[in-house]
């Protein structure tokens, strides 16, 4: 679960990272009225679910409440393209109002978990600022590492050696253990699967400041943080994902063309991945699980076929706990709900297959029937290819 710069910030200001002075406004008045508060010179940013910002228009620097009001009437109500999102951008609702800072250097901190080593690890660089990816491709000495040992959790000396591998100052040292810490501790208590601050800068008076932030909440642990609802922005996410995700059903959409609907995550991936060798790119990434209802995996199949960027749609079923015949009911079912403009490519193995494989002959779906993954991708591909 994303959330936005700002209520990321004000997480992390209740734990002791310090933060940029200021507000969120949903209006260009409300902009004007913060940027007044702060003394007229401050940074309108747009607050949208993705990274590029700056490159795209949606972070610029006002010298007056005047100069913040236009700004933010050309971001609020408008759609923010950066290379973070598809074509059509994302809306920018809101706007966040900051002072405006002095800024002597850009470091980069950041906290993941290592899943080679099964653990959280915390990195940090100098060269902050920038895409942390660029720098790990073309400097990768630049971003220094510690492990966290869960049974130990976070240890000062731990902080000191990234704070002096980032050639702070001495006076400096001190503070950004502290900070780190800090950070440490608010991904492990808010359950975070990414906590990044980029950049993290040195003021011109020799402070360190978040001035920026991002926060990914872990969905398995909501049930965790009741609270969390309130902080999800639904304008911001795509909406069949969103209504995957009221029906418990993992729906992640992609760039390709070819739809799939899996059971089961691993085969998912094998499923994409024969589909990318045969020289087309998955829609999404569809998992119904291996306990899935026929009423899951209907939605799920009407979620697929609701994607316009569909042009053939594979299905690849290992019937165990979810029974081929449920799987075939569902698509049948699925078929009333939404018009079938597309061919689709069944590979079904498992419990109750015969039944499975009946029931879909005799529905009247524009069914091809594979016997194999890769008879089944290629079957795909080839009736992609035909209907362009």
């Amino acid at each position: 679960m994303k959330i936005h710069e700002y209520q990321a910030k004000a997480i992390l200001a209740k734990y002791g990272v310090p933060v940029p002075k200021g507000g969120v406004a949903s209006t260009p008045a409300e902009a004007r009225e913060i940027a007044s508060q702060l003394g007229g010179r401050v940074v309108i940013k747009a607050q949208v679910y993705a990274g590029g910002r700056g490159k795209a228009g949606g972070i610029k620097t006002a010298t007056s409440p005047d100069e913040a009001e236009k700004l933010a009437t050309e971001m609020i109500g408008r759609n923010l393209v950066t290379h973070q999102t598809s074509p059509q951008g994302v809306p920018v609702n809101k706007v966040l109002v900051e002072e405006a800072i002095g800024i002597a250097r850009e470091l980069y901190l950041g906290i993941v978990i290592d899943s080679a080593r099964r653990l959280p690890v915390i990195m940090a660089s100098e060269a902050g600022g920038m895409d942390i990816e660029e720098v790990a491709a073309k400097t990768r000495e630049k971003i220094l590492k510690s492990y966290i040992d869960p049974m130990t959790g976070f240890q000062p000396f731990l902080g000191r050696r990234l704070a002096f591998g980032m050639n702070l100052e001495p006076e400096q040292i001190r503070p950004a253990t502290q900070l780190i810490g800090n950070l440490y501790r608010v991904f492990q208590e808010k359950d975070c699967s990414l906590a990044e601050i980029n950049p993290l800068v040195v003021t011109s008076d020799g402070r360190l400041l978040a001035l920026d932030a991002k926060l990914n909440l872990d969905d398995n642990a909501l049930f965790r943080h009741r609270d969390y609802a309130e902080l999800r922005d639904p304008g911001q996410e795509d909406k069949l994902e969103l209504e995957a995700s009221k029906h418990n059903i993992s729906y992640i959409k992609l760039d390709g063309d070819v739809g799939c609907m899996v059971n089961g995550a691993g085969l998912a991936m094998a499923t994409m991945d024969i589909i990318k060798l045969m020289g087309a790119a998955p829609a999404n990434f569809l998992d119904v699980g291996g306990g899935a209802s026929q009423e899951m995996v209907t939605t799920a199949f009407t979620i697929l076929l609701s994607d316009p960027k569909v042009k053939a749609a594979l299905v690849n079923i290992f019937g165990g706990i979810l029974r081929c015949d449920i799987v075939a009911r569902g698509m049948i079912e699925s078929s009333k709900q939404v018009k079938i403009k597309v061919p689709i490519v069944v590979r079904m193995r498992g419990t109750n297959v015969e039944e499975g494989m009946r029931l879909l002959a005799e529905s009247g779906l524009p069914v091809i029937l594979a016997n194999d993954l890769k008879d089944a991708a290629g079957k795909v591909v080839a009736a992609k290819e035909r209907k362009q």
